[in-house]
């Protein structure tokens, strides 16, 4: 085994490290507080090379290997988890299923947009009353000639009303399946503009208060038979697909947002003196770090085994959903504990521990919540 990063992924992590330094720290506070997407540093993600990561050079993407993007996802969350999310969203819900499951047609038309960063691609999933139980999905698409007519609604969908937002993939009821065994779901590609559809910016959240979440809604909306990703019937199946290689990147948010928790941590604990010394030379509190720093380098080696795997295209749905369950948690007792460290100080908005406190409890209800994810889990095992 080999657990030594290529030259070229380590220049990456310091190459997405330096920029999130420089360019998304100074801005991340005033951008959460104002519940404010920024458009110019999604811009400069793009220019970065962040979109489109893993898609080939062939569609404007930059052909790499999805350590480096996961890589590149957890620099981002040590700095903000709100631009680790557009990057997240932007590459695994947006882009991924364009990629795998889009025609020739579909891919030549989209994905050299999206892989610049100057347009995002939402994916319409979850709906009001169809959240962990994605396939209970009312959102209806019916054949009227050539087009489908989609109606319905969706709620909590990253990146769909940005400014800089194309379109979005919406999963809709479109008949019976065969066997009669409950609804046909497909994915069908919906256009920003197109008549009878509206994304609503979504506001008021307490966590990712600088990327974009939406409402999305559905009137009478008309798009091209076209328009149908991939197999009619087969938009669960990719659903469940799309999921799988999106906790690797909900994991990288965990484990970076827990690196920068922990440095943050480290930082005020070598700083803070009472008793006349520094209170990271107290046993309970040297502790607290020494754990931190144990979960944390053990979420990285699960999760890089977990996108190892997808890079040598072997199984790797459990161990992703191990990874984004595992790392989701980590985050949350790293962040809990930093801000223990914190005392007061770790409650106040001006202290960056408190964003990250915030930040990590999203990890543990998107892209399937902790529950599910044991659910996952005890199947793939056997257990149920």
């Amino acid at each position: 085994m080999d657990f030594e990063l290529s030259m070229e992924q380590e220049i990456l992590r310091r190459t997405v490290r330096s920029f999130a330094e420089k360019e998304i720290a100074p801005v991340a506070r005033e951008l959460d507080e104002k519940e404010e997407f920024s458009l110019e540093t999604c811009r400069s993600m793009g220019e970065l090379g962040l979109f489109g990561m893993v898609v080939s050079e062939e569609y404007g993407g930059q052909g790499m290997d999805y350590v480096s993007y996961i890589i590149a996802v957890e620099e981002l969350a040590r700095v903000d988890g709100s631009h680790a999310a557009t990057v997240a969203a932007g590459n695994s819900l947006g882009i991924g299923p364009l990629l795998y499951y889009g025609s020739e047609a579909q891919k030549r038309k989209y994905l050299p947009k999206l892989c610049t960063g100057r347009s995002l691609w939402g994916f319409g999933l979850t709906e009001p009353n169809a959240g962990s139980d994605a396939g209970g999905a009312r959102t209806t698409a019916v054949l009227d000639g050539d087009e489908w007519v989609i109606n319905g609604s969706k709620i909590f969908i990253t990146n769909a009303s940005a400014p800089n937002s194309l379109g979005v993939t919406v999963m809709a009821r479109t008949g019976t399946r065969e066997d009669g065994r409950g609804a046909e779901l497909s994915c069908i590609l919906v256009e920003r503009g197109t008549r009878g559809f509206t994304a609503r910016e979504m506001h008021g959240k307490m966590m990712w208060r600088s990327s974009n979440t939406s409402e999305l809604y559905f009137d009478d909306c008309r798009v091209p038979r076209e328009n149908l990703l991939g197999q009619r019937g087969k938009g669960f199946h990719q659903m469940l697909e799309t999921l799988d290689a999106g906790r690797l990147s909900i994991g990288a948010m965990g484990l970076g947002g827990a690196q920068g928790a922990y440095e943050l941590a480290m930082r005020y604990a070598k700083e803070r003196e009472q008793f006349g010394r520094p209170i990271s030379s107290f046993q309970i509190n040297a502790f607290k770090l020494a754990d931190m720093a144990m979960e944390i380098e053990a979420a990285r080696l699960l999760l890089y085994k977990a996108c190892w795997l997808k890079d040598r295209h072997q199984p790797f749905g459990k161990l992703a959903a191990m990874a984004k369950l595992y790392c989701s948690e980590v985050m949350g007792r790293v962040a809990s504990q930093a801000v223990q460290l914190h005392g007061g100080y770790g409650l106040m908005k001006e202290y960056n521990v408190e964003r990250f406190f915030r930040d990590q409890k999203l990890l543990t209800i998107g892209e399937g919540t902790s529950e599910i994810q044991r659910l996952v889990i005890a199947r793939l095992i056997g257990a149920i």
